[in-house]
């Protein structure tokens, strides 16, 4: 029997991006999540634009934001700390973690919520082709759950071994952490890969979606490296991701997912 595909990708044009689903209390809740990878707001016009960042997030309508490859005050983008701002401009909380120092400031990335954001901290993974880490940001919802969301941003060369280290050292994170949680980001490698089986025993799975599920380039995707998972647990009921439609603002398209979550009162035991 064929293992399932953990992948929940489906395409979706841009102008048909869903109404944000309306979070419940005291019963179950939609939470709806997208993960982009923003190239710190450059599109692939060579044109630094955060408010043009801003514009494709603003239509996905989403309770919770991971970003990759953000600066803060770093110099090619004009020494603005852009997790900021676009929390301003969406209207959002904001959470930025670092990979390292660069250009007088900080490279790194972002989750944005539209709901508090408790805490938040850098998880220190194995170093590749660069320094990486994983952003964890616990999110307080309306109706008193704590969720965590963890956004990821992989090593990128083509040789995956220092992938599988970040992957591992993150699993590993992940098999302690307490509360339900969503895992997302730009893993830079395939559904098939050793990378992304290394998380399957940990999320729902999902049926490999009729429509294309590439993310990469945007102007002609043909490589699927951008993922949402939610954490297998009886908590969460995991739907389709989309593949947004969007091949200027970035060199990645954005995709987003409406997840239900069940709240700690209903019960909680893995599957």
């Amino acid at each position: 029997m064929p293992r399932p595909h953990i992948a929940v990708l489906a395409a979706l044009a841009l102008s048909g991006c869903a109404v944000l689903a309306n979070l419940g209390t005291g019963s179950d809740s939609d939470l709806r999540v997208a993960s982009y990878n923003i190239r710190h707001g450059r599109g692939l016009d060579n044109r630094v634009a955060l408010e043009r960042t801003a514009a494709v997030l603003r239509s996905l309508n989403a309770h919770i934001v991971g970003l990759q490859e953000v600066d803060r005050n770093v110099e090619r983008s004009g020494r603005v700390d852009q997790a900021g701002l676009l929390g301003n401009l969406l209207g959002m909380h904001h959470a930025f973690g670092a990979f390292m120092e660069y250009q007088g400031g900080r490279y790194g990335m972002a989750i944005l919520s539209e709901y508090p954001i408790v805490s938040s901290r850098e998880i220190v993974l194995p170093t590749g082709e660069e320094p990486r880490v994983a952003l964890a940001a616990r999110i307080a919802l309306p109706y008193g759950d704590t969720i965590t969301a963890i956004n990821v941003h992989f090593d990128w060369v083509e040789n995956d071994a220092a992938r599988v280290r970040q992957a591992r050292t993150l699993s590993m994170v992940l098999d302690t952490l307490s509360e339900p949680w969503l895992l997302l980001g730009d893993f830079n490698d395939g559904p098939d890969s050793r990378t992304l089986r290394m998380f399957e025993p940990m999320v729902h799975p999902a049926p490999k979606p009729a429509d294309s599920s590439y993310t990469y380039p945007s102007n002609g995707p043909v490589k699927e490296i951008d993922y949402i998972f939610a954490e297998r647990s009886t908590q969460w009921r995991s739907g389709t991701v989309r593949v947004v439609v969007d091949s200027v603002a970035s060199d990645h398209r954005p995709v987003v997912t409406t997840i239900r979550h069940i709240p700690a009162n209903l019960g909680r035991s893995r599957d």
